[in-house]
């Protein structure tokens, strides 16, 4: 039978067109690839390389043996990596797109939880807002991204996302302080005002409430910064409107906050592509759901 190892350094020099290299990539001396060759040639029966100045060549049965050696050894590592999945969280990765607010609030307690539990597997955070998350995993960049969804949003059906809702979140006016101690939960009180708006899609949220109040907001700022959002309105330039959790990472104590009644927002970890789900996404999962449940309103 042919050894694994030996068919290793033979794909390797194959694919380098040096024993040097090959050396220098594996990690091995030259001398002990050099044997590995010999070794493998004594096996075969046949003469797998040749002498080309200061270089090797493979002969015709080197270079049949060394791409059947590639299949070989591919097939091998996908069937390790196979079952290491299914067998345990033992090494890996997994990698997660979060919007701020989430990264400020619950997001870190799930990540501590997590690499208690899985220390092997490496864990990789990035910052992203719910259009660019989804991109990321559609292509690939990311296996779990946290979004937000507003109710009177179209409709995501037929997007292939796998959606976990973890938690729903009120929105909440927010005014300098002072300024709305009567009815400051009411959009219309600030009808002629200026506001600040966030990402595209809270954005939209915004204008589509002022229209069912009867009016269309005067957005002079755009920012996904909910501390500079509050900032902003603490130094009496505009009003807005900021979800829970935002709030609950953040608070400006020069600014006064009111749910709106009946708004609020989904919080959603999204996943692409069919189940089963590799080990380490669904325990990043597990613990991401497990702690928004613990998260403040």
């Amino acid at each position: 039978m042919l050894d694994i190892t030996r068919l290793r350094v033979l794909a390797c020099v194959a694919r380098l067109g040096s024993v040097t290299a090959a050396a220098r990539e594996l990690r091995y001396a030259q001398p002990s690839v050099s044997h590995h060759l010999a070794r493998l040639e004594a096996e075969t029966g046949t003469r797998l390389l040749q002498r080309v100045g200061r270089g090797v060549r493979l002969t015709v049965a080197g270079q049949l043996l060394a791409e059947r050696a590639e299949e070989i050894l591919g097939r091998l590592d996908a069937a390790e990596a196979e079952l290491a999945e299914h067998t345990g969280l033992r090494a890996g990765r997994v990698r997660l797109a979060a919007f701020p607010s989430a990264l400020g609030t619950f997001v870190p307690r799930a990540a501590a939880a997590f690499a208690a539990a899985h220390p092997e597997v490496e864990l990789r955070f990035v910052e992203a807002e719910p259009p660019e998350a989804i991109g990321m995993l559609r292509a690939g960049e990311v296996e779990v991204a946290l979004i937000s969804e507003y109710p009177d949003a179209p409709s995501p059906a037929g997007d292939g996302l796998r959606r976990t809702s973890l938690l729903v979140e009120p929105i909440h006016l927010v005014t300098p302080l002072g300024v709305a101690s009567q009815g400051r939960d009411r959009l219309t009180d600030h009808a002629d005002g200026v506001w600040i708006a966030g990402c595209e899609v809270c954005e939209a949220h915004l204008v589509r409430q002022c229209a069912t109040a009867g009016f269309t907001p005067r957005i002079a700022f755009n920012t996904d910064d909910f501390v500079a959002v509050q900032a902003l309105v603490a130094a009496g330039l505009a009003v807005s409107a900021l979800p829970a959790l935002a709030l609950a990472a953040h608070r400006n104590p020069a600014v006064e906050v009111a749910a709106l009644p009946g708004d609020e927002r989904t919080v959603t970890a999204a996943l692409y592509g069919q189940p089963p789900d590799p080990p380490a996404t669904a325990a990043l999962l597990a613990q991401l759901s497990t702690a928004a449940r613990q998260s403040p309103r």
